[in-house]
Parts: structure tokens; sequence; C-alpha cells
């Protein structure tokens, strides 16, 4: 699903990934660790194609992401890839319902099917109570349990998800790595997910470890 060949990474003097490569396989869900400083955040955003690399090859279900547009590295981000940040950034004059259907409107999508996939989103992540609550109604998990459903919308191949407990107390990131683990099983879904939360990083399938813009394990 994602082969990532020997990506470096320089801002002004400082070098932030020093050749890293790393594969993940489908509906594999694979956690990335290491100390501040490390680079795992910057190489997210690099696989996710939020960044660039300066050197170095991606491969995204097959797609040589690396040698795309601009335009066409918008599109193949929004119609394959889904991202979980530690704030959720649900739009707040949006309610639930219309900010998970945001990236089906983007692609242009048919609304009515947008609406009834949402509804089908909500209903797997038991929130179809909340549909048309506005964020500042909903709790800090059910939050990101609506940016989760909004980052499966577009069934995307892979998901990145950057300390998507790293804002929660303890039982609604249990209730997080409990949905990533459901989401993996039923849905086939693949994650590359970077955090410090050992108990996330335990439920996963694999665990790559980072130092010094490296990957050390």
């Amino acid at each position: 699903m994602l082969q990532a060949e020997d990506i470096k990474k320089q801002y002004d003097q400082s070098i932030i990934l020093k050749g890293v490569s790393l594969s993940v396989k489908p509906a594999e869900m694979v956690a990335i660790m290491g100390p501040s400083g490390a680079g795992k955040s910057t190489l997210l955003h690099i696989l996710g194609t939020l960044d660039s690399a300066d050197a170095g090859t991606i491969r995204i279900n097959n797609t040589p992401v690396h040698t795309l547009s601009k335009n066409e590295m918008a599109d193949f981000r929004n119609e394959a890839i889904g991202f979980v940040f530690q704030f959720h950034h649900l739009l707040p004059e949006f309610n639930a319902l219309e900010n998970i259907c945001l990236p089906q409107w983007i692609a242009k999508k048919d609304k009515i099917q947008a609406k009834h996939y949402a509804l089908e989103l909500l209903d797997y992540m038991h929130l179809a109570d909340k549909a048309l609550k506005k964020p500042n109604e909903l709790s800090g998990g059910e939050q990101q349990r609506i940016a989760i459903a909004r980052a499966l919308i577009n069934k995307p191949a892979i998901i990145f998800a950057d300390e998507p407990t790293g804002n929660l107390d303890s039982h609604n990131a249990q209730s997080i790595h409990e949905l990533f683990s459901k989401l993996r099983n039923e849905l086939q879904q693949t994650f590359v997910i970077v955090t410090h939360n050992e108990h996330l990083a335990k439920s996963t399938d694999r665990v790559i470890k980072m130092q010094d813009g490296l990957i050390i394990a």
C-alpha cells in the first residue's frame, strides 16, 4: 500500500530526515514512535503529500506520488488519503454531517450519495443522533470520531494519523484505539499513526521507532 525509499528533508541548516525507507502492507496498522524532534511528523506529512521531500520516492497504492503535478497531487490526496490530526479541525459553522461530507463536496461527488454514506458512517461510529450537532455541542471524543468519519468518507487507500489521541482523556483515547482496530479488521483500512501513546502503539501490527531523522528499529 505504501512504499517510501530514501526520504530526505532539510529546513535551512537543519537536516530533519536523513534517508528514511519504509513499507506498509494493505490493511496493516503501523505506529511511528520516537522522541520529539525525531522527524516523525515531518515524515508523516511527506508520506501524506502535505509536504514534499528533498529526495526520495513514494508510492501509494501503486501510484508514484512524487511524480504528480500539484493539481494531480491535490486530486490524489482527496481521493486516496485520509488524515486524522491531534486537533480535529472541524469547521465550527457546519454540523457533524456536513463536516463529514466536505471531502465529497470538494471532489464534486453527488451530494445525496455523500449524505447517505456520511449517515452510514455516523451510525457505524454510534453517533447517528449527533448528525445535526455543531462541533461545540460535541465532546472531545465525539469530535475526533467525526474527524475520523470525515477521513473515511472518500474510502481512502490509507489514513495518516498524527497524535490522534494526544488531546483526549484516557477513556476517549481508548475508544479511538478500539475504533482504529475495528476499522482495520472490518473495513481493511490501512493506518500509519504517529503517536507517543504506548498503549495505542501496542494495539498496532508493528511499531517503527525513529531517532534523529532515521529509523532505528
